[in-house]
């Protein structure tokens, strides 16, 4: 049984496909089925039942899992032990979201590029409720969230900061005239949004929900959806830390509508296993500069 088998069995387990697996490790497809089948013969057991095009885990293959997380687990540990000297190195897979990366990263970016010049910071970006399954997984090392829930089964998070909302239309949209406004006068106005999964996005929509028919407009990124709520194309529910600029420019409007619910900037990573010193370093370092730049009177 080889470290390096292990390595590749639990990239397979946690993408459930071997294709993706040898994409991320770098491999012919054929090196990681070979690996595999090294495992499986070793063991004299089958550690994938394979269905068409689908596999999934058997029960034997359930259970060196748990030992194969556990062997890298320590092997990482020694690693980092042994060769503590050279400081901080290897790659991190974050989850994150382009609100997070574009508008609350960059100074925590910075600083690991200075500081930890060997540790690589890979971004994937990704809706919330496939990062939370990525981390589950092991696809992920951490994952940022922006959700009105802050407990996640099966992870370990912490809160950073409330992240404020704004609702927000040209300046000469109809609506930035008013003094105050209610749901039933949103009824009628196009809403431009991010896709569905995005949490601020699904509670402002279940919020309408029986005031209005119309369907949300989904304009993909925050960037394409500001232009197009600055070129009077509806109104958008947003971050307020996105839109900062443009409404201290006046190119956008702040309506006066506050939302009824809150969401939190969180980072979550997967519960029940000890944290590389790497990942360790990044939330400490994500957890301090991020709520020392959070909106004044957020939670820490």
């Amino acid at each position: 049984m080889e470290i390096r088998h292990l390595v590749t069995f639990r990239k397979v387990a946690a993408l459930l496909s071997f294709t993706r697996a040898a994409e991320e490790l770098s491999y012919a497809q054929s090196s990681v089925t070979s690996q595999v089948r090294a495992l499986e013969t070793s063991l004299g057991v089958e550690l994938f039942d394979r269905l068409g095009g689908r596999i999934r885990l058997t029960p034997a293959g359930e259970k060196l899992l748990e030992y194969a997380e556990q062997i890298l687990e320590l092997v990482e540990a020694a690693r980092a032990d042994v060769a503590g000297g050279d400081g901080p190195s290897g790659t991190l897979v974050i989850g994150t979201m382009e609100s997070i990366t574009s508008y609350r990263m960059p100074p925590l970016l910075e600083f690991f590029h200075h500081r930890y010049p060997k540790v690589q910071l890979s971004l994937r970006p990704s809706l919330c409720a496939d990062t939370r399954h990525a981390l589950r997984q092991g696809t992920f090392d951490i994952g940022f969230l922006l959700e009105q829930e802050t407990r996640h089964p099966g992870l370990e998070s912490v809160v950073l900061a409330e992240e404020p909302l704004v609702l927000v239309a040209a300046p000469g949209h109809p609506l930035a005239r008013r003094g105050e406004l209610s749901r039933t006068d949103l009824r009628s106005v196009s809403v431009l949004a991010t896709e569905a999964g995005c949490a601020y996005r699904d509670l402002f929509e279940a919020e309408l929900r029986g005031v209005t028919s119309a369907p949300f407009l989904e304009f993909g990124t925050i960037e394409a959806i500001k232009k197009g709520v600055a070129s009077g194309l509806g109104i958008s529910l947003l971050p307020a830390v996105t839109v900062a600029a443009e409404l201290e420019k006046g190119e956008m409007a702040a309506l006066p509508w506050e939302a009824p619910f809150s969401v939190y900037t969180q980072l979550a990573w997967r519960g029940g296993r000890r944290l590389s010193r790497e990942s360790q370093l990044f939330i400490d370092q994500a957890t301090r500069l991020m709520r020392q730049d959070a909106p004044q009177g957020a939670p820490a």
